[in-house]
């Protein structure tokens, strides 16, 4: 009897355990459905704007070096954009449609030659967006892209290529290499250094004088074991990057140098100015903006506001843990000017530190930060402009003004007060 009984339990159990199974598998079914059709109506929404009118648009050609050179005599305007983390799930469909609108109003209203988008452009996150797919996001931003005609690159951010995501990082930057892109103009960079993306991208005159340069970098994801980020544990640019940077400001010094004796070009300084461009920030970020703090929020005799503020809780700037010199070689370089950097959602700030500009971009993200698609301060772009003397001027904008009209409906925000928080001791340590 007790046998039988025993029997019984142990069917019902199966039993139970089957249907359980099947509804899983129904709702797995259900989203994996929901995705496919969700998915494709946000790839004919990217395919559904006008092209970017422009009246002379600048064509980038490769130079012998195999980097991409734009040529103009005139300002060429460079559009920064960072965080745009498109999801790609059943969960961030609408959430995504509306960055999808944010990034291509902005971009049909300033026209900018160049876009270059500092980290997270995917945001693969199972529990937010409902997909592990990382691949999806970057489809639909490639193809918002080519529906527009500007051309682009990018910097990766740690959101890209998740621990958990189907691809990885090497997988994605070939996607955007060579899936037949015709405007992005990303390159995987050298094969002997660290990161995917290492890239330079240059600006010269009609003479063949080339008058800035433009470095990308892989500021790479979470290190020390903090394999998922839950830790805020961020790593570093890496010392062979650092050394590529080195090498490659001074090789085009050369380049420079050696093309305006043989033209009989004079020129007082044939030595190149540049720009750089990656997602996490440097620990100099942190340094400027705790020194500033520390002073009342007012200027130091090394820090200098531009403009912005910083808006993040406990750490406030998330840079790498570990220790660099890409600063120091910046300063000993004397090329770049400029760092821009995204990562942080809610800073937004661009301080002058010991003569080099530090700025944050203002972030697209709709997804990542609970509750941050119904605020709007925050959102927006950064519009750099590059002269042809090789200076550089720069303003963040804000995605809500009227200049940025929309094909569809911009959503309603809250254009939230940003203050910056006390740097507490806790996250000083």
């Amino acid at each position: 009897m007790k046998e039988k009984t025993n029997k019984k339990r142990g069917k019902k159990a199966l039993k139970i355990l089957g249907i359980i199974l099947c509804v899983l598998i129904a709702c797995f079914a259900v989203c994996a459905i929901i995705n496919v059709i969700g998915n494709n109506a946000n790839l004919g929404k990217a395919r559904s704007f006008d092209k970017v009118e422009y009246e002379n648009q600048i064509v980038p050609v490769k130079d012998e070096l195999g980097n991409w050179t734009f040529e103009s005599d005139s300002d060429l305007k460079v559009l920064q954009l960072t965080d745009v983390h498109i999801g790609g799930g059943f969960l961030s469909l609408k959430k995504d449609a509306m960055a999808i609108n944010t990034v291509a109003a902005m971009i049909t209203a300033e026209k900018p030659d160049l876009v270059i988008v500092t980290g997270d452009i995917a945001y693969p996150v199972p529990f937010q967006s409902g997909s592990f797919n990382n691949k999806m996001p970057a489809k639909i931003f490639a193809e918002l892209m080519d529906t527009l005609g500007v051309y682009w690159s990018l910097a990766f951010g740690n959101h890209d290529t998740e621990v958990y995501s189907y691809f990885d990082r090497e997988y994605i930057s070939d996607y955007y290499e060579n899936s037949g892109f015709k405007y992005c103009i990303y390159t995987a960079g050298p094969d002997d250094i660290d990161g995917c993306g290492n890239q330079i991208i240059n600006v010269k005159n009609t003479k063949g004088v080339i008058t800035q340069s433009l470095y990308i970098l892989d500021s790479h994801s979470y290190t020390d074991g903090d394999y998922f980020g839950a830790l805020w544990k961020y790593d570093n640019i890496h010392q062979n990057q650092i050394d590529w940077y080195k090498e490659s400001v001074q090789k085009y010094n050369k380049i420079n140098d050696d093309f305006c004796k043989k033209a009989g070009i004079n020129a007082a300084d044939t030595s190149i100015k540049s720009l750089m461009f990656f997602h996490i920030p440097l620990t100099e970020y942190k340094d400027a903006w705790y020194e500033f703090a520390d002073n009342g929020f007012k200027d130091t005799d090394d820090v200098k506001l531009v403009y912005g503020t910083a808006g993040e809780s406990k750490k406030v700037v998330y840079c790498g843990i570990g220790d660099d010199n890409m600063f120091e070689t910046i300063q000993e370089l004397g090329s770049t000017k400029g760092v821009f950097c995204g990562h942080d959602h809610l800073n937004y700030f661009s301080v002058d530190y010991k003569g080099i500009r530090l700025t944050y971009g203002k972030s697209i993200d709709y997804l990542a930060y609970i509750g941050i698609y119904k605020l709007g301060t925050q959102r927006g772009c950064t519009v750099i402009t590059v002269k042809p003397d090789g200076t550089f001027d720069y303003k963040a904008e804000s995605y809500y003004q009227d200049k940025y009209k929309s094909l569809y409906e911009k959503e309603p925000v809250t254009m939230q007060e940003i203050t910056p928080v006390e740097i507490t001791e806790e996250a000083q340590s």
